[in-house]
């Protein structure tokens, strides 16, 4: 076997662990992870450093002082997420859920499409980049062409896609001809979107006239979608967007002849080899679908939410996404949720950080932890001692085999 082959098997192999863990196993994760958070929490609180001078004549003071430094700042991350009792209106209270709903729309895009590429066995780290190219196709469509309402919003939706879809294509197709190994392609062409964008945008097919600063003119208001709930809310259609698109991802990998293909060759690429399926079509298919979700992400971004093509246009929502997709233990249903708990951590952070002064990088602490749980299965397994539960269960279960060896016995 050569080299090439060892290697992806070896990546596949290492894919199929960190994907086999339950769902139990992957709440419990999160759960782990947000503990260790309000611990880290508490111990850099001024509050405790200070209680725990006189710790042994009065414990009490700093157990005290850390469960407040801890609970008050996931309250307020909550506020921030998912609801506001102390806001004047109803309709305040909610905004947060809503903006949770916003930020979540590009990781629940992105992510499905880092995670059907885990399906088939490849990793596609190229979310970045496929995000930025993405959105740089849809805005050109969006502040250039002059189109109907409802077309024009189309057209650079599919353009988005199609840039995406290109900008996948190039790992899927290399990686199907030569063997090229996809990590680094991918990684590599991150870096080209990053420059490439930056370069666009000191050129005049898309720097805003009269500006001297990296920015593209704003979209016609035709090409962005539009606001679910009117303008006193940020939600926008990509959200219904990335709904379908969830549907979609799911029906294709569960109900579709080219889903089962796929799953087929990520689960063995030999054996799917052997059984008539294209392994190299598979590869270059699916890494332009993946390029394609990624592409929408990034028109979520610049025709929904922040209106202008920029350099930052992609944020972090590309790698974000990796850790959402392992999260959702790459089910598309499971991205979605993941998306959402992600999102409600980014959008919940500003206001955890003004009200009790704890810095947001805390929220990427808990993400970086949640994705070293993931991807550590048996770490959280011998945590919460799941195996050994299960193995105590089935010790105490009766033996029949002597009551059936004696009454077969009997029979006889």
């Amino acid at each position: 076997m050569s080299s090439q082959a060892q290697s992806g098997d070896a990546s596949r192999s290492v894919l199929h662990r960190i994907m086999g863990g339950s769902t139990l196993v992957a709440l419990l994760a999160v759960v782990l992870s947000i503990v260790l958070g309000g611990l880290l929490i508490a111990v850099t609180d001024e509050r405790v450093a200070e209680t725990s001078s006189y710790f042994f004549s009065r414990p009490g003071d700093m157990l005290s002082a850390a469960w407040e430094a801890a609970s008050g700042a996931y309250i307020a991350l909550f506020q921030g997420a998912v609801f506001n009792p102390r806001a004047d209106t109803f309709a305040a209270s909610i905004r947060p859920f809503t903006e949770t709903l916003t930020v979540a729309t590009p990781l629940i895009l992105a992510g499905l499409g880092v995670a059907i590429a885990f399906r088939t066995g490849l990793f596609n780290i190229g979310a970045q980049g496929q995000i930025i190219i993405g959105a740089t196709f849809a805005a050109w469509v969006g502040f250039t062409l002059e189109l109907p309402p409802g077309i024009h919003l189309l057209i650079a939706v599919l353009a988005g896609f199609i840039g995406g879809a290109l900008w996948g294509f190039i790992p899927g197709i290399l990686k199907a001809r030569t063997g090229a190994h996809e990590v680094i392609v991918t990684i590599m062409l991150n870096y080209v979107a990053v420059y490439l964008v930056a370069y666009l945008l000191f050129t005049p097919a898309f720097q805003n006239p009269g500006s001297s600063n990296p920015i593209s003119p704003r979209l016609d208001d035709s090409a962005m979608f539009p606001l679910i709930l009117g303008s006193s809310y940020r939600l926008h259609l990509g959200f219904l967007v990335a709904i379908a698109a969830t549907y979609g991802v799911w029906w294709l990998l569960n109900r579709s002849t080219t889903g089962f293909e796929l799953r087929a060759v990520g689960a063995n690429p030999h054996a799917a080899r052997t059984a008539g399926i294209s392994v190299t079509k598979g590869y270059v298919v699916v890494m332009m679908l993946a390029g394609g979700l990624a592409g929408l992400a990034g028109v979520a971004q610049v025709a929904g939410t922040e209106k202008v093509l920029t350099g930052g246009i992609a944020a972090s929502f590309g790698f974000d996404a990796i850790t959402v997709a392992l999260l959702g233990r790459s089910h598309p249903w499971g991205v979605f949720f993941a998306g959402l708990l992600f999102g409600a951590f980014r959008a919940g952070g500003v206001q955890m950080q003004t009200q009790t002064g704890t810095p947001i990088d805390i929220v990427l602490v808990v993400q970086s932890l949640i994705v070293l749980f993931i991807a550590a299965p048996p770490l959280v397994k011998a945590i919460f001692r799941i195996d050994q539960k299960k193995k105590k269960k089935q010790s105490n279960k009766p033996d029949r085999s002597e009551d059936i060896t004696t009454a077969a016995g009997g029979l006889a």
